[in-house]
């Protein structure tokens, strides 16, 4: 469904972001691996890619900095000339109260999950033609909140309304803005979440699961594609039903 274009994953090299990578490329997407530290992980994505007969480069940028991000779109205009896909995915979280939360603990999470948003898309933009795709990654917790996660609630919030202004914005260019909010997906967020915690929140799910990394990817791959030209502005909840 994706073959002959070029997609962006933004923290790409690990959890929900190689998933996307991977399942672009398995549609015949020539994908730019965005990570921040993990050289190590970001390179092993690249070279399965590659396996699959795709292009494939990793990038290292701070999607969370302006001027880095700038140098990453200096090196995507060299290599491919164009952006089809901007999958907007790289986050962090730094749980506690808000009467806990240092300023620094707010702002990290502002800068990195919703700051990079703006970073990444006005870049991208300028190498994006008419009928481009933008799909950023949100969560049910920006639509509902989460006790200690005022800052990450806030941001993925952010995100929601970012999308549906700029979808209004880019409707005339056949520019699709859509996002996906997933709910409880295994990644290295959920590890370490003690066992009875799991199992409640398992109970709350009517699918009585947890969610994979690859069915977040699969959305993302529907919204990329042709299937989904009439569909922009919406969130779409990847959460087994948790949060209805």
């Amino acid at each position: 469904m994706l073959k002959g274009k070029v997609a962006l994953v933004t923290g790409a090299s690990r959890g929900i972001g190689s998933s996307i990578a991977f399942e672009m490329a398995k549609e015949g997407a020539d994908i730019i691996v965005n990570y921040a530290s993990s050289s190590k992980n970001a390179e092993e994505v690249v070279d399965k890619i590659k396996k699959m007969g795709n292009k494939a480069i990793s990038i290292k940028a701070d999607v969370s900095n302006y001027n880095e991000v700038a140098k990453m779109f200096e090196l995507v205009k060299s290599e491919f000339k164009k952006i089809d896909i901007l999958v907007n995915n790289a986050g962090i979280v730094r749980d506690r109260t808000l009467r806990n939360m240092s300023q620094e603990e707010w702002n990290n999470v502002l800068n990195t999950n919703l700051s990079s948003v703006f970073n990444v898309t006005k870049q991208a933009l300028q190498l994006m033609g008419d009928g481009g795709r933008i799909i950023n990654i949100s969560s049910i917790v920006g639509q509902y909140g989460n006790f200690g996660q005022t800052n990450y609630a806030a941001a993925k919030a952010g995100i929601i309304g970012l999308t549906k202004s700029l979808a209004k914005e880019l409707g005339k260019r056949k520019i699709t803005v859509n996002a996906i909010a997933p709910g409880f997906i295994k990644t290295d967020i959920i590890k370490d979440m003690p066992f009875f915690k799991r199992k409640i929140i398992r109970y709350m799910i009517p699918l009585k699961e947890e969610g994979n990394p690859e069915d977040v990817a699969n959305a993302v791959v529907f919204l990329a594609s042709e299937k989904s030209r009439y569909i922009t502005g919406s969130v779409i909840n990847v959460d087994g039903g948790l949060a209805f």
